[in-house]
């Protein structure tokens, strides 16, 4: 029986990256997205190509209501769930200085990203603590949270994008040392700038950086590069690294002279 892995955000950008690796390694798959169905389905076919069996999960995990539909979803079709990749998030509307900080773009930012995270991985959790208490032997799960640099990195005309994927790294950390005792890892993958929908606004300032030396490896990074590591986390490559943070950086966060 093939494992089955949810993927939030998983019809474009890092969420697809992650789609595509885990459908070639060998996962059928529940890709979460807002967009109507028919909007993602070119993208729900491409992974079907791969071999995946691929339902369709529309719904907010900012709410309640949605997180709850989602799951009941994964379990309706497939009866079970190994892999969470909680990846959706979403950027501020307008990139304002933190002197400017407006309480709307915060709720907005951080219900999405750390509120809806942090209850989406809690409900996943205990599917899978479920899970392993009736198959102790056999059953295997994972969890994996798409962070960012921004976890540490500042940037102070995004204040709340900070904050909100700062909370998840610690997210990651606890729902790590929660469920060792389950034998249920819990990793962090903290991407550096990568190409994708959500930074197409600021193509010409990172060419820039990047030509001067903002990372070691001099290009953009791609939701390919993130989805190799996802695929390495999620096939048990690193079965005692529970906790770990994966750096899909291209070197940008280590320290240079």
């Amino acid at each position: 029986m093939k494992k089955v892995a949810l993927i939030t955000g998983g019809s474009r950008g890092i969420g697809y990256g992650c789609a595509e690796h885990l459908a070639r390694a060998g996962f059928d798959l529940a890709i979460n997205g807002v967009r109507a169905e028919a909007d993602a389905a070119p993208a729900l076919d491409a992974l079907r190509q791969l071999g995946a069996e691929v339902v369709y999960c529309r719904g907010d995990i900012s709410k309640h209501v949605d997180r709850g539909v989602v799951l009941a979803k994964v379990r309706e079709k497939f009866g079970r769930l190994n892999v969470l990749v909680s990846n959706a998030g979403v950027a501020p509307k307008v990139r304002a200085d933190l002197l400017e900080t407006s309480e709307e773009s915060w709720d907005h930012v951080v219900g999405a990203n750390l509120k809806g995270g942090f209850f989406l991985v809690q409900a996943a959790a205990k599917w899978l603590v479920e899970q392993k208490r009736a198959d102790p032997q056999n059953f295997s799960g994972s969890l994996i949270i798409v962070s960012s640099i921004s976890a540490t990195v500042v940037s102070t005309n995004r204040g709340e994008y900070c904050v909100s994927k700062a909370g998840l790294a610690m997210v990651a950390a606890l729902f790590a040392a929660r469920l060792g005792e389950y034998d249920l890892p819990v990793y962090e993958i903290r991407p550096g700038v990568i190409k994708t929908d959500m930074t197409s606004g600021v193509t010409e300032k990172y060419d820039k950086l990047i030509a001067g030396g903002l990372t070691v490896t001099k290009r953009w990074g791609t939701p390919d590069d993130v989805g190799r590591a996802a695929a390495a986390l999620a096939r048990g490559d690193f079965p005692y690294s529970t906790g770990s943070v994966i750096m899909v950086d291209g070197g940008l966060i280590m320290p240079r002279l």
